[in-house]
């Protein structure tokens, strides 16, 4: 947008036929007369109150043209909080204090990494690569030190969109410097996490972004989540606003101290919590696909609104822990893969504006507890976490238990307890509604085992095909009503 110099605008036009051809009085007035005789207002002072008139006309367009582009155009890259520069960016970004925050992307922190006791990450970049579900025209991010031993100092940290699919390179155009609280270095205390300053960005939905993060200085114990069935990477010194990916030479299956990506979007009014074991982090789904069943069923609801279905527009993030239970925790203090009790309240309920949390756990109560003694203190546990969702307004959808019969695990006691556990959720006396991924997966001819196009292999966790069944067969019309749950 051009900005014209308003007395060259001014000079443009004519003035009114009573100023023109006029001679100059000796000091530069012209002075015009009434037929009477007596003399009128010097002409310059019409002239001068002319051009005042337009100037300031003008200056109130210019004035409003910069705020409209400031606030809409598609070239408004921002970097530390500032304008950079105006080349033309993907899409069209909306005005970045509209919209509403929401999840875009999320993963449970679970323990400290293996290796990194001492030293921890020094003197490497981290680039966390991660699959945003809704789209925004602003973002943030919550990094995590839960467990650290000591303080853990970020010096430098980016977010930029991928360059493409499976890789380390960003979209040089689109590199951002997150700033927290103003100031690019954030120190954070072991055992806390820290939301970043929002940054302008147009991010599409189903698009990967990635997060740098650099620490000059030994941390202790990466505090990361495994299993995350996406590729990441890491390079060595400060190589954050690299854009070329070139020196991400180590490829690592973790998410390292991200645990949280938030978008303000003009797409989704909410967000889905899907909270649960190793089903629900999609641990047998294909690597840097994003099949795991809360990607699918991201998708899914995207779809629906598209095709002008009458549904809650959502987005979903993914809180599953491998091998989590409702009950027991892992070991170290604090406790790795924590419980789904004592979870809950950070990886659910803490999340940005949520409105319904679909919980799909318990099997892992069944498999690992060696006195096992019936569902009561499962169900127990399932109920306290309804609780805990409803005091905050939120609805919960509960999913059935699948079948794992051929698992190393499997025994006639622990399937019993596996029925009377799905007889109490279908019966209603747990959830405020019900997922039967059960019925849904289970082989008609022997409904103890997983069918077998959806079994990965291991006759507990569902393939890529078991996934997507899973998220279709999940019914959309039971997130209505999320956060009006009755307290």
């Amino acid at each position: 947008m051009k900005h014209h110099d308003p007395i060259k605008i001014g000079a443009r036009r004519s003035l009114p036929e009573e100023t023109r051809d006029s001679p100059p009085e000796e000091n530069g007035t012209s002075v015009t007369t009434r037929p009477d005789g007596a003399p009128e207002a010097p002409r310059a002072q019409h002239r001068t109150k002319y051009l005042a008139l337009l100037g300031a006309l003008v200056a109130l367009v210019v004035a409003v043209s910069a705020g409209i582009y400031v606030t809409a155009a598609p070239g408004d890259h921002t970097r530390g909080g500032t304008l950079a520069d105006d080349r033309p960016h993907r899409g069209s970004a909306a005005p970045v204090s509209t919209g509403t925050w929401v999840g875009s992307w999320a993963s449970a922190p679970v323990g400290g990494e293996p290796g990194t006791e001492t030293a921890g990450l020094a003197g490497h970049s981290v680039r966390n690569v991660v699959h945003a579900d809704a789209g925004g025209t602003s973002a943030r991010i919550t990094l995590s030190n839960l467990y650290g031993q000591t303080p853990l100092d970020i010096t430098h940290a980016t977010l930029a969109l991928s360059a493409g699919d499976a890789t380390a390179a960003a979209d040089a155009d689109t590199m951002r410097r997150l700033t927290f609280g103003g100031a690019t270095r954030v120190v954070i205390p072991a055992g806390e996490q820290v939301v970043s300053d929002a940054v302008h960005l147009l991010i599409p939905h189903n698009t990967d972004v990635l997060v740098t993060t650099y620490s000059p200085t030994p941390s202790g114990p990466v505090t990361y989540h495994p299993h995350a069935q996406q590729t990441s990477y890491v390079a060595t010194g400060d190589r954050t606003e690299d854009s070329t990916g070139a020196p991400y030479t180590q490829q690592t299956p973790y998410w390292r101290y991200l645990t949280a990506l938030d978008v303000l979007s003009n797409e989704a009014d909410g967000t889905v919590v899907v909270f649960g074991d190793s089903i629900t982090d999609g641990i047998t789904s294909t690597v840097d696909a994003n099949r795991r069943w809360p990607d699918v069923l991201g998708d899914r609801l995207r779809s629906a609104l598209a095709d002008g279905q009458r549904l809650p527009r959502y987005s979903v993030v993914n809180e599953g822990i491998s091998g989590n239970q409702v009950l027991a925790d892992g070991l170290g203090r604090p406790a790795e893969n924590q419980s789904g009790l004592g979870r809950f309240g950070r990886d659910a309920l803490s999340r940005t504006d949520v409105k319904v949390v679909v919980i799909d756990l318990g099997i892992n109560d069944i498999l690992r507890d060696p006195r096992l003694d019936g569902p009561d203190r499962i169900l127990t546990g399932l109920r306290t976490l309804v609780r805990e969702a409803h005091a905050r307004g939120l609805k919960v959808v509960g999913a059935t238990l699948m079948p794992f019969k051929g698992h190393r695990g499997w025994t006639p006691a622990r399937e019993a307890v596996r029925q009377q556990i799905n007889a109490e959720i279908r019966a209603g006396g747990v959830y405020d509604a019900v997922a039967d991924f059960d019925k849904a997966l289970r082989d008609p001819y022997d409904p103890r085992r997983l069918r077998p196009d959806y079994d990965s292999g291991d006759h507990l966790h569902p393939s890529d095909l078991g996934f997507a069944t899973m998220a279709k067969v999940f019914d959309l019309r039971t997130l209505k009503g999320g956060g009006q749950a009755e307290l």
